[in-house]
C-alpha cells in the first residue's frame, strides 16, 4: 500500500481500521473521492479475511415472487403491475406450489421471498404463503418479505407491525430479507419510493423482527439520485441499529439497474463504483459479518473481483430471479453450484456452502 506512505490522511484510515477503530461519515467521504481504490480493496480485504478467513459462502435457493401487483410506485421499478393490467399475476396455492415443483432440486435450502404490495389479497395471502412452503418443504428456511412489506402488511391488517411478525413467525417464517431499503434517506425516498415505508420506519420493522428474535439481512440501491453521502448515512443508520441489536448477518449493495431493459450501458454504475461501495461496506459496516456481493446485478467476473474488496458472500443459486431482471440486469437469472464454485477458486478463496444463518453445510 503505497499511497500510505505519501497520503496522511489515508494513513490515518488505515490506521484506524487496524486498530478496530470505527470510521466516520467523513472518512467514508474520503474514501469514496480518494483516486487509490486498490489501497482501498485492499484494506477491505484485510478487514474480511479477519472476519472470515479465505471463506467465502454460497446457498443453494430458490427466488420466488408470489405477485407482481402493487400499490407503490417506485421510481426504480420495473417489476410492478397494477391491478388487471397485462402481465400482472398473483399466484394461488396450486401455482406456487407448481411453481416449486418444477424448479426443485433436494440441495435447495431456502426459499427467498419478496413481492408487490397487493392490496387486492388480505394479510392472510402473505401468511399462507409461508405456511404453505413450510408444510410441503419444512426442510427449507422461509426468508421472506422486506421491511417495506411488513409496514405494508400492518397497514394492509390494521395491526402492528409486531403483530404482523408475530402472525408469520407463527406460520413458519424464518428470515426477513434485506429489500425495501433502497436509500435511508427521506430526501431521497420522496423522489424515488413515496409510497413505501419511511426510514424510521424500515429501521423499525427491522429492530421489531431482531427483538422477536429473527436475525435479517440489510441492502443498499445504489447509483441513482443518492449523494455518496446518504449511502454512507445509510451504513451508518444500519450499524447503529447493528449495535442495539446484532440482528443483521449480512449487508448487500445492490447496484440500481436501467429502468429499461434497452437503457444504454452509461445509465450502470461503473466497475470502480461497485467495487469501492463493497469496500467502503467492509470497512464502515465494522460490526457485520458478512457483505454480500450480489452476482444478478454486478455480473460474475466483478462479483469475482469482489472477493478481493472485502465480500465474503456470493449469494445464491436463485433459480429464476425476476426482479432485476424486469429492469435490464444482463445476467442470467439463475447459476449453478458448479459455477458459484468456480468463481470462488478462482479468486483463490474457499468455496463454503452454508445455510439461511450462515451454518457451514459443506467447505469445498
Amino acid at each position: 500500500m503505497t499511497t500510505l506512505l505519501s497520503d496522511t490522511k489515508m494513513q490515518a484510515i488505515a490506521e484506524k481500521i487496524q486498530h478496530g477503530e470505527r470510521l466516520s461519515i467523513e472518512d467514508g467521504l474520503y474514501l469514496y473521492e480518494s483516486p487509490d481504490l486498490l489501497t482501498i480493496g485492499q484494506l477491505a480485504n484485510q478487514v474480511n479475511e479477519k472476519k472470515n478467513g479465505k471463506n467465502v459462502y454460497f446457498i443453494e435457493n430458490m427466488y420466488i415472487n408470489p405477485t407482481n401487483v402493487c400499490e407503490a410506485s417506485c421510481g426504480f421499478c420495473g417489476f410492478k403491475r397494477k391491478p388487471g393490467e397485462e402481465g400482472a399475476y398473483t399466484m394461488d396455492e396450486e401455482a406456487l406450489l407448481k411453481y416449486v415443483a418444477d424448479r426443485w432440486n433436494d440441495n435447495i435450502r431456502e426459499f427467498h421471498i419478496v413481492g408487490g404490495h397487493n392490496n387486492e389479497v388480505p394479510f392472510e395471502y402473505y401468511v399462507n404463503t409461508v405456511r404453505t412452503l413450510k408444510k410441503h418443504y419444512p426442510q427449507c428456511s422461509v426468508k421472506a418479505y422486506t421491511g417495506a412489506e411488513i409496514e405494508f402488511f400492518a397497514r394492509l391488517a390494521g395491526i402492528s407491525m409486531k403483530e404482523v411478525l408475530e402472525t408469520l413467525i407463527d406460520a413458519g417464517l424464518d428470515s426477513l430479507t434485506g429489500g425495501g431499503a433502497e436509500i435511508l434517506s427521506e430526501r431521497y425516498r420522496a423522489k424515488m419510493s413515496p409510497d413505501k415505508a419511511s426510514t424510521d420506519l424500515w429501521l423499525e420493522a427491522h429492530e421489531t423482527a431482531h427483538n422477536l428474535g429473527l436475525r435479517t439481512h440489510a441492502t443498499m440501491l445504489y447509483g441513482s439520485i443518492e449523494t455518496l453521502e446518504e449511502r454512507l448515512i445509510h451504513m451508518d443508520r444500519l450499524r447503529q441499529l447493528q449495535d442495539r441489536t446484532n440482528g443483521y448477518m449480512v449487508f448487500i449493495p445492490l447496484a440500481m439497474q436501467p429502468k429499461s431493459v434497452n437503457s444504454g450501458l452509461q445509465r450502470r454504475t461503473s466497475a470502480h463504483d461497485d467495487m469501492r461501495t463493497l469496500a467502503i461496506s467492509r470497512l464502515m459496516l465494522d460490526n457485520f459479518d458478512h457483505i454480500k456481493a450480489y452476482w444478478i446485478n454486478i455480473g460474475p467476473q466483478l462479483t469475482q473481483m469482489a472477493l478481493s474488496f472485502g465480500s465474503d458472500d456470493i449469494h445464491g443459486t436463485l433459480i429464476e430471479e425476476r426482479i432485476s431482471h424486469s429492469v435490464g440486469a444482463l445476467t442470467s437469472q439463475g447459476i449453478t453450484r458448479a459455477e458459484l464454485m468456480h468463481l470462488i477458486k478462482g479468486a483463490n478463496k474457499q468455496p463454503v456452502e452454508r445455510d439461511t444463518f450462515y451454518n457451514i453445510i459443506k467447505e469445498y
